[in-house]
């Protein structure tokens, strides 16, 4: 896999942080879990349930070493928002986002919430209404 960084653009693999002095190209030789720095969300931004759950499998993927804690928060995050959401598109999405945690695709999860982010701004907001059966 070939990666191109800016100068001052931060990579995150295996839990370790780089930081390109200069426009760099790397290319991974072999199977590393990584985040680009434009994909770290930061703890402050993390201001909706599913925002917060993209949170902490982010914690999972940054850190793989001491994914227990995190993995045990992602249960019950991911839980408690399938309870309390009726929309069956997001219910999908999430079903599809404990798959890819359970099979350890946390980066794949991350791209998977990302995609759900609309659908909860719509619900926030007021603008997507669950009728009745999709909440039973």
């Amino acid at each position: 896999m070939h990666i191109s960084l800016r100068a001052g653009e931060k990579i995150y693999i295996n839990g370790a942080v780089l930081c390109a002095d200069r426009k760099v190209s790397l290319e991974l030789l072999n199977d590393a879990t990584f985040l680009l720095e434009a994909h770290v969300m930061k703890v402050e931004s993390a201001t909706t349930p599913l925002r917060q759950l993209y949170f902490i499998v982010q914690i999972m993927l940054m850190n793989p070493s001491d994914t227990v804690a995190a993995r045990d928060m992602f249960e019950g995050s991911i839980r408690m928002i399938m309870d309390i959401s009726g929309d069956a598109s997001l219910l999908a999405g999430l079903s599809g986002v404990k798959t890819l945690v359970s099979n350890g695709r946390a980066f794949e999860a991350l791209k998977a919430i990302r995609m759900l982010f609309g659908i909860e701004a719509e619900i926030l907001a007021g603008r997507r209404h669950v009728s009745p059966t999709q909440a039973a």
